[in-house]
């Protein structure tokens, strides 16, 4: 029997030495060169169930786009250990899965940890991504929200410990962040330079976000290459972007995107 998830057939992709990474496809044979599918990022420490992830392959369904949602190396289903992930091996899985399970142009949606994702993997498939829609993306979180928050004091005690935890708002469980994770961030920063992408980009960002600041999002709107670039600003919304009203925002840009695209390609 298929492994399942809400009833939901879940499936595998090998990736050989690395695992599986677990995944969800939809119309995947409807793929062609004129019509964009849609792949979701989820975020750090989060999974292909979440709200938004769900929300938007019921909207790919209903307009039969191909859809792929997924789960990073030692997230939900997929192989392996949280601590031992870091942008390296998530950015390869990201380019893995649209390699080995999408056709054609992709609009990629990307949620905190995967707003970062979807612009490293932009830079590295040029041929294939075609649009971003970013929400609370949180490109150099490593350093700028958590390396260069910690004092001296404590970058060295996570130096000499190996990892450090912070307070979770999610939960009464601190978070876990190895310093491997911030050294190897180092080679993925974004925004102390141009971001040489000339795509449609679409920045979903909450004024009331109390892990990624709104001054993240202008910062990567302006350091975007592309002069297409759209940043929505919601002042009550928080780092989940979740309520009614911004799911229906988040779909409304997804689906104005993709008409976008299929119209300027055909």
């Amino acid at each position: 029997m298929p492994d399942t998830e809400n009833n939901t057939p879940i499936s595998y992709h090998n990736l050989g030495t690395d695992g599986k990474r677990a995944y969800h496809a939809l119309h995947q044979d409807l793929s062609s060169p004129t019509r964009p599918g849609i792949v979701f990022l989820a975020g750090h420490g989060s999974d292909m169930e979440g709200s938004k992830a769900l929300a938007i392959e019921a909207l790919a369904n209903r307009h039969k786009i191909p859809f792929l949602r997924f789960d990073y190396f030692g997230h939900g289903r997929s192989d392996g250990e949280f601590l031992e992930g870091n942008l390296s091996r998530w950015l390869a899985d990201c380019t893995a899965m649209l390699d080995g399970l999408t056709n054609g142009p992709q609009i990629l949606v990307g949620s905190s940890l995967g707003g970062w994702l979807m612009l490293l993997c932009a830079l590295q498939r040029k041929n294939r991504v075609a649009g971003l829609v970013g929400i609370a993306a949180a490109p150099d979180f490593t350093k700028t929200l958590i390396w260069d928050a910690l004092s001296p004091a404590r970058q060295q005690q996570m130096r000499k410990n190996g990892q450090i935890a912070l307070p979770n708002p999610y939960a009464d469980a601190d978070v876990i962040y190895p310093y491997h994770l911030i050294e190897d961030g180092k080679k993925h920063l974004l925004l102390e330079t141009e971001i040489a992408l000339d795509i449609p980009v679409i920045l979903h960002q909450g004024m009331a976000d109390e892990e990624v600041p709104y001054q993240t999002a202008i910062t990567l709107a302006d350091k975007l290459a592309s002069d297409d670039v759209r940043l929505i600003l919601d002042k009550q919304a928080g780092h989940r972007y979740s309520e009614p009203e911004q799911i229906e925002a988040l779909l409304a840009s997804i689906m104005d995107m993709h008409k976008k695209l299929t119209a300027g390609a055909g």
